[in-house]
């Protein structure tokens, strides 16, 4: 049976607030699902992994750039494209459930990305777009994924 994965997108930069917000995230989750996948290299990308190692589940990161080095220490499997923004397709398409934190643009198109194709999407403090499933607290963001990977 192929195992399930979990995306999260959310902003290259982040307030504190926000960083642990997304550790947790990531500690709950790996409870609940075992492969992370992540486009970014800091933020809440590198924070949510921080949270997902820490509950023992497994990162991947599909970089923007060549250089494998540019992975933040979190990440345990590193694909780097050389696709800059373009990985966002990539990114999303590797998820059976997308989670969003905060985050500007690149967060906007990734969630777009989901839209188009059908992949579930969880707003945690992000974006408010129809199609995107709201929640308010961590713990009903991990419930709505444990209910996506049934």
């Amino acid at each position: 049976m192929r195992k399930k994965i979990v995306n999260d997108i959310g902003g290259h930069d982040c307030s504190e607030e926000v960083e642990q917000i997304a550790i947790e995230l990531g500690e709950k989750l790996a409870k609940v699902v075992k492969i992370l996948v992540s486009g970014g290299l800091s933020g809440v990308m590198k924070a949510i992994c921080q949270g997902f190692k820490a509950g023992g589940g497994l990162t991947i990161e599909i970089t923007p750039n060549y250089d494998k080095k540019e992975a933040n220490e979190f990440v345990d499997i590193v694909i780097p494209t050389g696709f800059g923004l373009a990985r966002n397709v990539l990114v999303v398409k590797a998820a059976d459930v997308v989670v969003a934190l905060p985050g500007e643009a690149g967060t906007l198109s990734e969630i777009a990305y989901c839209l188009q194709f059908g992949i579930p999407v969880i707003s945690l403090n992000s974006w408010d777009i129809p199609g995107v499933i709201k929640v308010k607290s961590v713990d009903e963001a991990v419930a709505k994924v444990k209910e996506f990977l049934q």
